[in-house]
């Protein structure tokens, strides 16, 4: 009889280790823009990444969900977390904003005031952390590819950049300084100084080098 009992015991066995495995799962939510929205896509950055996950056979540890919308700011982002992020209860948030908060300034006399921006920033980091959630931030990356600073917008992407630094800094958060990466690739692989075509496709969004760029920065991130 006890010889008998040993099969179901090894089948309820496994199916706890599987919900251990299941339950285990680090779920990652990916909050941004536009940028962020076209990631999920077809050789996207996340879709890139859902596919290192499959291939290391990592699809049993995460589980990766894209909460992006064209044109959002950092207040539009504080607006939607509750809906979009929270009631995920993600294990970690990548916050990736920024561009619109400064293009928006020229485009369309809207962006997002420097102050305001930090403000915003600081309440929607300490919101997600109360939530029991990693942060992971990100600095915006380029308005236009040229590596001089030459470009209309750099002034205002660096300040911004800089202050996602000083603030991951103080707060002992993890950061992906995108801005840095991309400026650097630039420097190394833009010697005509065009302003669009080597990570972008149209100096904001990314093209297939820049979502493979940025996939392996997260990755390192995440992993």
């Amino acid at each position: 009889m006890r010889f008998k009992i040993i099969p179901y015991l090894l089948i309820v066995a496994c199916i706890c280790c599987l919900s251990f495995i299941q339950d285990g799962k680090k779920k990652i939510v990916f909050f941004g823009d536009s940028i962020t929205q076209m990631g999920v896509k077809k050789g996207g950055y996340i879709d890139l990444l859902n596919n290192r996950i499959a291939s290391n056979g990592q699809t049993n540890q995460f589980e990766l969900l894209g909460a992006g919308i064209g044109g959002n700011k950092i207040y539009d982002l504080y607006l939607r977390l509750e809906k979009d992020v929270l009631n995920k209860n993600p294990n970690v948030v990548v916050i990736w904003i920024g561009v619109n908060d400064v293009w928006h300034k020229s485009t369309k006399g809207t962006g997002t005031d420097y102050d305001k921006f930090g403000l915003f920033y600081d309440a929607l980091v300490q919101k997600i952390q109360d939530k029991g959630a990693k942060v992971i931030l990100v600095t915006p990356a380029v308005i236009g590819e040229r590596y001089d600073h030459s470009n209309a917008q750099d002034g205002d992407l660096n300040l911004y950049a800089n202050w996602i630094r000083k603030y991951a800094a103080q707060k002992n958060i993890a950061l992906v300084d995108f801005r840095k990466l991309f400026l650097d690739y630039s420097t190394k692989n833009n010697s005509k100084q065009d302003e669009m075509g080597i990570l972008t496709y149209d100096r904001v969004h990314l093209n297939d080098t820049g979502n493979q760029l940025v996939a392996d920065a997260i990755w390192e991130a995440i992993k």
